[in-house]
């Protein structure tokens, strides 16, 4: 029996309900959802052709050149690939833009080669849009920060509690200067897009009260969804206050030897080394003005050194050497300036797991 086209959006994120974008490269490199694959039913310019076409001549024309476009071996290329993701994904669904005509086409073609497949009624217009209206109901509900000076594991935290929501980890950044991973950061749509899943699977699991990282307007080159970002003004903070050696050792393993051993999978040894160090003077250079140039040049020389050391011998003692200063002359000022605007917010305070089982006790539901 053939599935239904489906509206259920919330089943759709909650399930993690595999998601078959047929929308241009272009599209979907824009935004998407977490769940979803691109296996697009036109190029960048075939779409651009076709759209052209419409606003000049009009919907019947338009169609005629897509099948003129998207034919022959082009078409039988995309129809096997849709159906190998039809039979790798049983329960999974396809859409367009709007679930229009693009999506009834890649039915069509689909029902052809044998294959009954279901799409989102409404395409991804719709489910932006649900995702939108979730992100704007949860983000009034009752909401704890994780505040504390750089290194002291607050989006480690957040992993360990069932109500955390991760914005760095939906951002795929860290939020410094020394943030982005080798992966690349998500645009501002996916950015909201992952985040509005996550709040929505946490609401699903029961949680009404959220904990989230104290953050900045910015994380990279995203910005929090003002909502958000208004609420979490007003928010409550439970400080993480723990030593600098174990904040050092932190930031060494996140900074310098993870970083390290993805830019080498990422790039092959020789290139990964250069390009790791490349990295490392970028988060540098990035905090320059601020830092000021003399210490600026300084630290740069004593990370670079470092960075040959562990490349030699694997010797990491070296990178305490700037990150060190960086922390006590840089980080933690500054922090302590942010924090003493907001200070009357700070509702609990101590070290990580003290900091930790409070949330558990106090917001866990």
């Amino acid at each position: 029996m053939a599935r239904k086209n489906i509206e259920d959006y919330r089943e759709l994120f909650i399930r993690d309900i595999p998601l078959m974008d047929i929308r241009a490269p272009v599209e979907f490199a824009q935004g998407a959802f977490p769940a979803s694959v691109n296996h697009p039913l036109m190029t960048d310019s075939e779409r651009q052709a076709v759209g052209t076409c419409y606003k000049q001549q009009g919907q019947e024309a338009a169609i005629a050149l897509g099948h003129k476009l998207v034919c022959g071996e082009t078409k039988a290329a995309h129809v096997a690939q849709w159906k190998a993701f039809c039979e790798a994904n049983p329960q999974g669904y396809l859409y367009c833009f709007r679930g229009g005509l693009r999506s009834r086409i890649s039915q069509q073609w689909l029902k052809e080669a044998g294959v009954d497949y279901p799409m989102v009624i409404g395409g991804y217009k719709a489910l932006r849009r649900f995702l939108i209206d979730t992100l704007e109901d949860i983000v009034i509900q009752p909401k704890t920060l994780i505040g504390g000076n750089t290194g002291c594991g607050k989006t480690q935290m957040l992993t360990e509690l069932a109500n955390g929501i991760d914005l760095e980890g939906a951002a795929n950044h860290r939020g410094s200067s020394f943030g982005r991973y080798v992966s690349g950061q998500r645009t501002q749509i996916a950015f909201e897009n992952t985040l509005a899943v996550d709040m929505l699977k946490k609401q699903a699991a029961g949680h009404s009260h959220l904990v989230y990282e104290d953050e900045g307007r910015i994380i990279g080159s995203v910005s929090l969804p003002l909502p958000l970002l208004k609420t979490m003004q007003q928010a409550p903070i439970a400080l993480v206050d723990d030593p600098v050696d174990v904040r050092l050792e932190r930031l060494l393993a996140d900074y310098v030897v993870r970083m390290q051993q993805d830019f080498c999978l990422a790039y092959g040894d020789d290139a990964g080394w250069q390009q790791f160090a490349a990295y490392l003077a970028q988060g540098l250079f990035a905090i320059r003005k601020r830092l000021g140039y003399q210490r600026y040049e300084n630290l740069l020389a004593v990370q670079q050194l470092a960075i040959h050391r562990m490349q030699v011998d694997g010797t990491l003692d070296g990178h305490y050497d700037w990150l060190h200063p960086l922390l006590s002359e840089y980080y933690d000022p500054m922090y302590a300036y942010q924090l003493s605007k907001k200070a009357d917010r700070v509702v609990f305070r101590g070290r990580y797991v003290e900091v930790r089982d409070w949330l558990r006790d106090t917001t866990v539901k």
